[in-house]
This record gives C-alpha cells, structure tokens and sequence, in this order.
C-alpha cells in the first residue's frame, strides 16, 4: 500500500507539470517545473525524484491520512449501523464444534502480541465480545479496550490462538487488521495467571487524553528493513553522528536486558511518566531526526504522536511492529540482548547477547525475578549463586525487611525501597 501510494503520488505530481507544445508540426509533451523545461520522460522523473522528494513525502502522507479517515468513517458508519438492533456477540464467536477440548487445552501453545487504534461506539460491548472469545477458546492474558480501540496480549494453544486471529480479522471493525498485525512467540495460557479484559480510557497508559492527543498524529512507520537501514547508516557514523535519535520509549528495566546499539533509554519506571520526560528534555530532540521503538508498536504511536506535537523534531519515525517484528527478520540484527515481555516469561530472545548483569556480584545475568519481600512489586536480576546465597531482594532495603517477614492480609506502601527513592520520577538527558 506504501509504495502504491508513493507511486501514484509521484505520477500525479509529474502530470501536474505537463504543458502542452505547439511550437512543432504536431503538439508533443513537455513538463515545466523549477523555472525548466523538460521534453523527454526521464528527465522530469529524474528532476523530480531528486528535487521534490520531500513534497512527494508530504503528498504522500496526506493522501494516506485521508485514506484512513474514509475507512475508519465507513467503519465508523457500519458499527452504528448494527447498533441499530441488539448485537448478538456471539454471531462474532467461531465455529468450534470441529475442535476438541484437548485441542483448546493441550499441544503447542504460543502467546499473540495485538493492537489495533480504531474508533469503537460501544466498548463495553466489545469487552463483552473479548472475554466471551477468550473463555471459549481457553485463552489467558490481557485485553485493553477503550473509544481508541484494543490492545491486548493472550495465549493459548496454537489451535486457539489461530481461531482468535480469525475471528479477530473477520469481525466487522476489526477486519482492517492484517494476520502480520498479530506478533506470535512461544508460550501458551501458562504464561498469564488468568485473563483480565476490561474497558479503559487508554489503551495504553500514557497519562493524556486520547481526545486531546490523537493517535493520528504518529510519526511515520518504518518496516523493519527500512528501520534497520536507518540504525545502520547512524552506526557507521559512529560518535560524529549528532542529527539522529534512536530512543528506546519503554522503562527502564526493560530497556535494561535489551536495546538496540547507541541508543537513547530515558530512565523511567512507568510508560505514563513519557510525556513528562519529553518535556523536560525538549533541547534533546530539537531539529533532529528521531527514530523511536518499544516491544509492539503501540507506544510508540502514542509516544510518537506527542513528541511530534511539540513541534521541535525535525523528523519522527517510528518502527512498525517493534522490536517483536524486527528480531523476527534480524534475529542478529542492532538489537542485542532479552526483549521483556508483560508476561510470567519476563523476557524472550533472538540472541545469546546478555548485556545487563546481576545485582549483587555483578556478573551477566539477565533473568528477572520478583523481588521476595511481599508486597514489592518490583523486578531484580539475581543470579543462581547470589539467590542461593539469600539474596533474592530488589535492594538491602527490602532484603533486611523481609527478614523473618510474615505474610500479612493487607498490603503496606508500594514500591517503598532504594529502588525508587535514588531514582528520580523525571530524569534528565544531557546532548
């Protein structure tokens, strides 16, 4: 869609400059733009592709911004027009008589990575939708659904997980969805305790009204080979390189055990906490080009979205699919290390790079676990030795706190340890 776009983009603009000749026997074709004449094809297309190529960049996007307006309106324009009449969910659930319990319960397994930003009339409906098609294809995981659209992360048996695709790409608002829209990895329902489907204002939490801040405002999308080739050119640059960002927009402890080389990764706990770093560090991204990423894509294109309204940026791009499509076709690409997952499995790999290391005697190391005093909800890397050796804590704070600690009904502060009071809520980068 891309390149036809691009495409025709390029035709029109080269029709727009065709004035006709009459000073030969017969009327030929020539093009006028730039204060020049050109008489044959090849030199136009040359002038233009060389001199106009951000117009055509521009064209481009609006002609793809209109598109997508058109669509979601159609689509907007069929959900009202089934909310008519009561909607029966499950006209949207598939056909399993053909499938056995044992297929939905046992057999290879993996875990679906989803989201998709479209305008929804009736969450709680949808949400009804969600967690019926989970229950019944014995899914677990998490389901995000609010007026922007679903994000969400299951798993299940593979049998499961490919009726969920299906059913999702044939539904009447969600049929805009791609199967290569759905990242897959290895896992299965044990990766999640339970399912969790719920209705939010956001479907990623970033702290700002979707109303105020529209998700249409995104930087433009690189596939992974486009993205690969941009890391790679700022790589070869080396420390010369100081027109381009590559920023990492996930937290820190997931940045942590994974990134991607000569990157950016603001020191922040919490995806909500983005638009405040920004902000604070606005002399950071002024006239430069930023190419941004994160596990799946989705925070990006809210991350993207408000970085761009700042209006500082010179360019911003944003790597489609993230870093989940990315180590799909460059397993031994720019990024090294563990990619953190929001599941039990804390983190999956495309390579045996371990570029973090344990907490305690500071050797590599890159497997998380929860910090063992109750109630701490934070993440520690502790190696094998170190855990036998009783260090299973986040930090001596909480290591000397859960000291012969019992397990109590209700739960003390939060995040209450060394862990977040040396760190501050907002850092600060310098150039």
């Amino acid at each position: 869609m891309k390149t036809y776009l691009i495409l025709q983009t390029f035709g029109t603009f080269v029709a727009s400059k065709i004035a006709s000749c009459h000073e030969a026997e017969s009327p030929t074709t020539v093009w006028n733009c730039c204060g020049q004449t050109f008489k044959k094809a090849p030199s136009i297309h040359k002038h233009v592709a060389r001199t106009h190529d951000t117009d055509i960049q521009k064209l481009t996007k609006s002609t793809f911004e209109i598109l997508l307006s058109l669509n979601e309106k159609e689509a907007a324009s069929q959900q009202q027009s089934t909310e008519k009449e009561p909607v029966d969910i499950f006209s949207w659930i598939p056909d399993t008589s053909h499938i056995t319990g044992d297929q939905l319960h046992n057999g290879p397994g993996e875990v679906l990575l989803l989201y998709c930003y479209c305008p929804l009339a009736d969450p709680p409906l949808i949400c009804a939708w969600q967690k019926t098609l989970c229950e019944k294809l014995q899914l677990t995981g998490k389901v995000r659904v609010a007026t922007e659209g679903i994000n969400g992360t299951v798993g299940g048996t593979k049998v499961a997980t490919d009726l969920y695709i299906k059913a999702m790409c044939s539904h009447p608002i969600f049929k805009i969805m791609e199967k290569e829209d759905f990242k897959t990895s290895d896992g299965g329902a044990e990766c999640f305790s339970n399912l969790r489907v719920g209705v939010y204002k956001e479907i990623v939490p970033m702290g700002v009204d979707p109303d105020a801040l529209s998700y249409r405002l995104a930087g433009a999308h690189l596939e992974p080979e486009e993205f690969h080739k941009e890391v790679e050119a700022l790589l070869s640059k080396g420390d010369s390189c100081n027109d381009t960002i590559l920023l990492d927009c996930r937290n820190f402890y997931e940045s942590k055990i994974g990134q991607f080389s000569q990157c950016l990764a603001p020191n922040i706990r919490k995806f909500s906490y983005f638009p405040d770093y920004v902000d604070q560090n606005l002399d950071l991204f002024r006239d430069k080009k930023v190419l941004m990423y994160c596990t799946g894509g989705i925070r990006c294109e809210r991350g993207s979205a408000y970085l761009r309204s700042k209006d500082v940026c010179k360019d911003v791009y944003q790597l489609k699919g993230g870093i989940h499509k990315y180590m799909e076709q460059f397993p031994e690409g720019f990024y090294r290390g563990k990619l953190f997952v929001f599941d039990e499995r804390y983190a999956i790999s495309s390579n045996s790079d371990i570029i973090s290391e344990c907490r305690y005697c500071g050797s590599p190391w890159d497997q998380y676990q929860l910090c063992s005093t109750h109630f701490c909800c934070q993440l520690v890397l502790s190696c094998s030795a170190c855990r036998q050796g009783g260090h299973t804590a986040c930090c001596p704070t909480c290591q000397t706190k859960g000291q012969g600690e019992e397990p109590s009904a209700t739960p003390t502060q939060r995040e209450e340890c060394e862990c977040t009071d040396g760190r501050p809520r907002i850092p600060q980068d310098n150039n």
